[in-house]
């Protein structure tokens, strides 16, 4: 068995996306998950070759240095953590990571803002942010259910990040409704 990694996989569409490319050139697929995919064994370099350009045409990208593994695992542990669970739980960012990635969270952070030019604290404000957007737009929690969800302290709290990051109360947002959203892969 071999495990491949893959850049820019942050749903399940993604999944989908990269599985049929995968079934396409008819490698065999024992687990797939954001940015990593087993396989039974280990493609030739002729069949990497296709599915490295078949995934840069969808936007994805096959990941060779171990230090672009760790940031695309880091990426992937906190948009799973924001986006599809419903989190619930107070939990440590650093421990999560810690523990999810086997590193020191001190060696994750360095690296990540060796890498990114930013920190893991800021790409994870960041998604809360698009989390929060995505949640007003939907219009079905109010702002404190929002804040329970995502585990702010309190409403003020994330109404000052999300001002702090976009620029505009969430209250205003909500009233203008402009699709201020961007892919999960750009931010």
């Amino acid at each position: 068995m071999t495990t491949l990694f893959i850049k820019n996989m942050v749903c399940n569409r993604c999944i989908m996306v990269v599985q049929n490319e995968l079934d396409k050139l008819g490698l065999d697929v024992k687990n797939i998950k954001l940015g990593e995919v087993t396989l039974d064994k280990e493609p030739t370099t002729d069949e990497k070759n296709k599915l490295d350009k078949a995934l840069i045409l969808l936007g994805f990208e096959l990941i060779d240095d171990k230090k672009s593994r760790v940031i695309e695992k880091i990426k992937n542990v906190i948009i799973d953590l924001v986006h599809h669970q419903d989190n619930n739980t107070k939990t440590n960012l650093s421990d999560v990571l810690s523990s999810q990635l086997h590193h020191d969270y001190n060696y994750l952070s360095n690296l990540f803002s060796e890498v990114e030019g930013s920190t893991i604290e800021k790409y994870f404000i960041a998604q809360k942010i698009e989390k929060v957007k995505e949640l007003l737009v939907y219009d079905e929690l109010s702002l404190s259910e929002i804040a329970f969800r995502l585990n702010y302290s309190s409403v003020a709290y994330l109404s000052n990040q999300f001002k702090k990051v976009t620029g505009l109360t969430p209250s205003y947002f909500k009233r203008i409704r402009e699709d201020k959203r961007k892919p999960l892969d750009k931010v």
